[in-house]
């Protein structure tokens, strides 16, 4: 498969990350048995750098930010797969350091989170790393 179709796949699937991410990431089920402690996060404000903040808003920001992140990824995989060969064979360090995030964060995933976001990170990071090798390889 050629390399821009993978990051052209790469992109989608972080398109439907960042979406799935942002859209979901505040979703808590009743059967977790958190609804006390969300409303604590809500309710409990303090002074940070002069702005009060509660825990809930630093959670929703941290959350924000990497639904962010995910969406800029995408559109980063997107603009590599309309690159010629040539010119992703001289990105080598940023067609290698994104696969090696997703890594990275299927890792963190495996490590505190769950199933979806340890799969979209290792299809990501396979689709990114296949993609970085036939750019390489055909320079």
């Amino acid at each position: 498969m050629k390399a821009s179709i993978l990051y052209r796949i790469s992109a989608v699937l972080l398109l439907f990350f960042a979406v799935g991410h942002t859209l979901g990431f505040r979703q808590s089920d009743p059967a977790w048995r958190v609804d006390g402690l969300l409303a604590l996060m809500r309710s409990t404000h303090f002074d940070v750098q002069g702005f009060s903040r509660t825990y809930w808003d630093l959670f929703v920001a941290a959350g924000l930010s990497v639904g962010v992140f995910y969406f800029f990824a995408a559109i980063l995989a997107w603009q590599l797969g309309g690159l010629p060969t040539q010119a992703l064979a001289r990105m080598r360090s940023i067609t290698w350091a994104f696969p090696a995030c997703c890594a990275a964060i299927a890792v963190v995933s495996g490590r505190c989170l769950f199933a979806l976001p340890i799969v979209f990170s290792l299809l990501i990071a396979g689709c990114w790393a296949a993609a970085a090798w036939r750019s390489s390889k055909n320079s």
